[in-house]
């Protein structure tokens, strides 16, 4: 097993690759570390897989998997993760501008410090005004909801333990979110690097704005999927009961303000030509129907569950 596996996530980066395996060998060698380097090519358009294909040939500690077509960053991480044998893993982009130079510091502090996880913070950065302030306020409410203190949490810079790899999983865009799911899977202690950025060198940057709209996206969904996949009923059945004892009550509400009237000699409206009993009678569908949808998810659940899905940290077997 190699001290140290690092993950490399592609996408039309053909000019950067030689530059940066060069400059991660030269770390590598400088820091005496036994590594394997890995490229997950996320479906480049450009010559990013020949000059792969030529790297590996160069050095038999180089994997490479290749995508049939662009999936997108967490795919990539998450195939990575799969393919990954090092007590530690780190993930940096092939653009150049994570600095190979931060990986030993990295690591010791994973391995010595015994952090699951550490999260680069490019606190210095050399990207436009439209890129930075969206980031920091976006960072921002994700430190709010998440409660882990990380000024960064897009970093492409990170290093994990082993453990944090193979017992989590990302898909969609998650890869922002891999702090917040490896916390909601037990691995708590996670800590936060200072690391240098570089200006970009070769082609464009990939990202446009939509991803931050599409990250708020993503942290609701994270949010929910973490926190309500193993009783969804606690979610449903919530809003099920408050919006069927709402129902409830208006309807009790107005039986009886009719029947005041009728004692009082008063005239009162039919409980049916009232606004409010559509209102009620309209809760008191919602809160069956979000009962049952409880109901039916605690049931997927249950058929679902796999003791593969809960993370064990030890184990002690005796012999018979």
């Amino acid at each position: 097993m190699p001290q140290l596996s690092i993950l490399i996530p592609v996408y039309n980066e053909e000019e950067s690759l030689p530059e940066l395996q060069e400059w991660i060998y030269a770390v590598m060698e400088a820091s005496r570390l036994d590594f394997e380097l890995i490229y997950i090519d996320d479906g480049s358009s450009d010559e990013s897989w020949k000059v792969i294909q030529a790297l590996s040939q160069k050095d038999c500690r180089v994997k490479a998997v290749r995508f049939i077509r662009n999936y997108g960053k967490s795919a990539a991480l998450d195939v990575g993760f799969s393919k990954a044998d090092g007590e530690v893993v780190v993930t940096m982009d092939a653009d150049l501008q994570d600095s190979p130079e931060e990986i030993p510091e990295l690591y010791r502090m994973i391995k010595e410090e015994g952090y699951d996880l550490i999260s680069g913070w490019k606190r210095k950065r050399y990207d436009p005004l439209s890129k930075t302030l969206p980031s920091r306020f976006f960072n921002g409410v994700t430190r709010l909801l998440s409660g882990i203190p990380l000024h960064d949490f897009n970093c492409g810079l990170k290093a994990y333990s082993q453990r944090v790899v193979k017992n989590i999983h990302i898909y969609g865009e998650m890869h922002r979110y891999i702090p917040l799911i490896a916390k909601w899977n037990g691995f708590g202690k996670i800590g936060e690097k200072e690391v240098a950025h570089r200006p970009r060198k070769y082609g464009t940057t990939k990202f446009g704005l939509e991803r931050f709209i599409h990250g708020f996206l993503d942290l609701i969904s994270v949010s929910f999927v973490n926190r309500y996949r193993k009783n969804p009923m606690h979610f449903f059945g919530a809003l099920g009961t408050l919006s069927f004892l709402s129902g409830f009550i208006i309807t009790v509400w107005l039986i009886f303000e009719k029947i005041q009237g009728l004692r009082n000699g008063v005239a009162v409206r039919e409980i049916t030509d009232q606004p409010l009993f559509f209102l009620a009678l309209v809760a008191l569908i919602v809160g069956v129907q979000l009962f049952l949808t409880g109901f039916m998810a605690e049931m997927m659940t249950s058929n679902t569950s796999r003791k593969s899905d809960y993370n064990i940290a030890e184990e002690i077997k005796k012999d018979n």
